[in-house]
């Protein structure tokens, strides 16, 4: 599959399997599905679903994280997404939420698929499980998906990026239906508290640095509690949007698992330590969009930071501390994903150089608290 041709959630997908009617769960469902159950499921609970026509469900190898499917019938096609499989971290994977958020962002201004159904009877998957529409366009997870990319299309993608974020940021948080998402105040001090835990719960090694990090983080957090405070996306990069497939737009912005009300400048932390430039040692151990916006027309991470304060301005040092935080929670989030690879229940995309991506990014935050800022994110 293309990065032309793509759904809400990742850019390449492995051999589809056919699921006809009438046919018993088989060895042959795609990992995570019971393509018989689920087929007479979604025919009484899925407009446009008929139960008696074949349907295609194809695993998206994108997904680091929630495992995606694309399911075809005919003309009509659809995305389903569900936890992993294997290990899963205390708080994650929360279908509910996500499917929460994007109905509620469904009403505002900010680019979300239209959502279609949210299963929670874990007798059809064993867990539950969200529908929503295919979104037609563009999705740019590595290098080879860029290239060719005229720098004029490059550089509009980047503000698109950026406009989409400050959209969310903006959005209407009561027309969303969202004002109890969560609880805003101490947002990152909770996120500090959480992510340390987390690592408890989900750690393969000892990892220099770590608690050096997380120490700093906890101690720095608390000054920044009574900041403003927006709807957060919780994993904003470039890999989690759509593109208009013929233009520069943010189709759909994916992976809400992680959203809330929080602290938006993490948001911005988070785009800028996924974005990536042709000078950087330690985020080139971090095998996720490698070198997507390397090449010419790309913003640098300083363009970037320029666009969203020109709009919301940021202090350095709440920008720091947020950018730490980012660091301590990638490191977790990538250790978690290279334990389901030891435990050999990882789907989706190859993460056999996931061990790597934990130390690196303590490093990078190490980097960033010892004075280096944003500019410690080229190191």
């Amino acid at each position: 599959m293309s990065a032309d041709d793509v759904e809400t959630g990742a850019s390449t997908a492995v051999a589809p399997t056919t699921a006809a009617a009438g046919s018993a769960s088989s060895p042959s469902d795609p990992p995570g599905l019971r393509m018989a159950v689920l087929r007479r499921y979604l025919a009484e609970h899925l407009d446009g679903f008929d139960g008696q026509a074949p349907v295609d469900a194809t695993l998206l190898a994108g997904g680091r994280s929630n495992v995606t499917y694309r399911l075809t019938q005919g003309s009509r096609q659809w995305v389903l997404r569900r936890p992993p499989l294997g290990h899963v971290m205390p708080t994650a994977h929360d279908m509910a939420r996500e499917y929460r958020v994007l109905s509620g962002l469904a009403r505002t201004a900010v680019p979300v698929p239209a959502t279609r159904l949210l299963c929670e009877d874990h007798d059809v998957l064993g867990v539950s499980f969200m529908v929503m529409d295919f979104v037609s366009g563009r999705t740019f997870g590595d290098a080879d998906d860029v290239a060719g990319l005229p720098a004029e299309e490059a550089r509009q993608i980047s503000a698109a990026a950026v406009d989409a974020l400050i959209s969310l940021h903006e959005a209407d948080i009561e027309v969303a239906g969202l004002g109890e998402l969560g609880r805003p105040q101490g947002y990152l001090t909770r996120q500090a508290s959480r992510w340390r835990k987390q690592w408890e719960l989900t750690r393969t090694r000892d990892i220099d640095g770590f608690d050096e990090l997380a120490d700093w983080v906890t101690a720095e957090t608390p000054a920044f509690t009574d900041r403003p405070f927006s709807i957060v996306h919780g994993d904003y990069r470039l890999d989690n949007l759509i593109v208009g497939r013929d233009r520069p737009t943010v189709e759909a912005i994916l992976d809400w698992e992680m959203s809330t009300l929080g602290d938006p400048v993490s948001d911005l932390a988070l785009l800028l330590v996924y974005w990536t430039s042709a000078q950087d040692g330690l985020r080139k151990q971090v095998p996720v969009a490698l070198g997507v916006t390397d090449g010419p027309g790309f913003y640098s991470r300083a363009d970037l930071m320029q666009r969203y304060v020109a709009r919301h301005p940021v202090e350095e040092a709440h920008l720091n501390v947020c950018l730490a935080l980012c660091c301590l929670k990638l490191a977790v989030v990538m250790e978690s994903i290279h334990f389901r690879a030891l435990e050999g229940t990882q789907l989706g995309a190859d993460v056999s150089k996931m061990g790597e991506a934990t130390p690196a990014l303590v490093q990078l935050g190490l980097n960033v608290i010892h004075g280096g800022g944003v500019a410690a994110l080229s190191g």
